[in-house]
């Protein structure tokens, strides 16, 4: 019997966030058809945040990557990239998870939480953290 895992990703990248990333994200998110030209096909095999419409999870799988008010300072408005994500993922998918981390890593705008990932019976969450352009130790 394969286990299955509840997957969340939710953090700000920053507003200068390079276009190459934020249309990978957008493809694994399943926001655009294309694969991105220049995405490494053997990295990223397929979109691993992309909403399952027949999701198991309770009020289903989402998705969302929107620019942002995050407030003024000097005399103008702040923007950044919000990203959430909430997956039900099989075991085989969870090597993936490094994958997404390894994308989003450099660009988190704040250091501190960044999700977690949770056996569908487990009542405690494995939380993953951001912080220096990497990311928190993990334990599968």
């Amino acid at each position: 019997m394969s286990l299955h895992f509840e997957v969340v990703f939710t953090c700000f990248l920053r507003d200068n966030t390079p276009d190459t990333v934020l249309e990978a994200l957008r493809w694994h998110l399943d926001m655009v058809p294309e694969r991105p030209s220049g995405l490494d096909t053997d990295e990223h095999t397929y979109p691993v945040l992309a909403p399952d419409p027949d999701g198991r999870l309770p009020g289903g799988d989402f998705a969302s990557l929107r620019r942002q008010s995050r407030g003024f300072a000097a005399g103008r408005e702040l923007y950044a990239w919000g990203l959430f994500s909430r997956n039900y993922w099989k075991d085989d998918e969870m090597g993936e998870l490094v994958t997404i981390l390894d994308l989003l890593a450099p660009y988190v705008e704040e250091p501190g939480y960044g999700g977690y990932f949770r056996e569908e019976y487990d009542a405690e969450p494995t939380v993953f953290t951001f912080q220096n352009g990497t990311y928190g130790p993990l334990k599968l």
